[in-house]
Parts: structure tokens; C-alpha cells; sequence
């Protein structure tokens, strides 16, 4: 029988999940209010949904480094490689990504609307969307590694 927390199954869906939950937002929850309601009514729906995936994102964001780390460390203890792992560097992305595009920029669109600020909300929207896009990005290439690593476990257990 394995026990409950068998590493590398949790790095694998851990990544796939996440990545399933990027997408759908941005591709299907997303788009609808625009389609179904006035842009005001819209804009509040999405922005309530995109509030509730920042902070998913720094929760799963947090799971995957904690696992990503375990990893690396069990690795480094083996003689099979360092602390830090390319796994870990993609979960700090990921990380950065969700800090940078939602804390820092959400507070900066609402003074955008207000006319305030350097830059306006239609270039302040489009680098949000660019560190979202980016996000998905390393959540995706966190998701196709670990099927990588699923294999390489099973191949290496007696």
C-alpha cells in the first residue's frame, strides 16, 4: 500500500489543477459577463473572479515551492543535484507573476480609472494580462515537467 502523500503524484497534480483553473478563467469565465451584461456589471464579476484566482494563486503558488522544495531537497541529500530546483524556479515565477499583475498592479488600474497615475488602464490592463499570460505559462511548463518526473519515480522504484 503507498502512503497518502506519495511525492511526485502531488507534483503532478498539484500543477494540473492550477493550470485547469488559469485556463477556464481566462477562457471561459472571464469572457461571459462581457457577453451577458453591461460593461460596468462585467468588469465587477470579473474583477471579483480574478481577486478570488490571485489569492488561489498564491495558495497553490505556496504548495507547489513547499513541494517543489521537498523534491530538491530529497535530491540533494541522494547527491543528485542542488537545493534549488528548476521546479522552484518556475513555482518563484509563478509567484512573482501573481504579486506583480494582481497586488501591485489591481490598486494602480482603480487610480487609472480615477485619472490618476502615469499610465493609463488600457496600458495597465495589458500588463496585467501579459504577467497572467505568463503565469499560465509557468504553471503549464510546472504541469508538462511533472508528468516527467511521475515517470522517472516509477522507474527508479523497486
Amino acid at each position: 500500500m503507498r502512503p497518502w502523500f506519495d511525492l511526485p503524484r502531488w507534483q503532478q497534480l498539484v500543477p494540473a489543477l492550477w493550470a485547469g483553473m488559469l485556463l477556464t478563467v481566462a477562457l471561459l469565465a472571464t469572457p461571459a459577463p462581457f457577453a451577458l451584461l453591461s460593461a460596468a456589471d462585467a468588469a465587477r464579476v470579473v474583477g471579483r473572479m480574478l481577486s478570488h484566482e490571485a489569492h488561489a494563486s498564491l495558495a497553490l503558488g505556496g504548495m507547489v515551492l513547499l513541494l517543489e522544495r521537498a523534491a530538491a531537497r530529497r535530491s540533494a541529500v541522494h547527491g543528485q543535484g542542488s537545493q534549488f530546483s528548476m521546479g522552484m524556479g518556475l513555482a518563484l515565477g509563478t509567484l512573482f507573476c501573481t504579486v506583480a499583475g494582481y497586488f501591485a498592479l489591481q490598486p494602480m488600474m482603480v487610480a487609472a480609472r480615477a485619472g490618476q497615475g502615469l499610465l493609463s488602464f488600457g496600458q495597465l490592463h495589458a500588463a496585467s494580462a501579459a504577467f497572467y499570460i505568463a503565469k499560465t505559462g509557468l504553471v503549464l511548463a510546472l504541469a508538462w515537467r511533472a508528468t516527467g518526473l511521475r515517470e522517472a519515480a516509477t522507474a527508479a522504484a523497486p
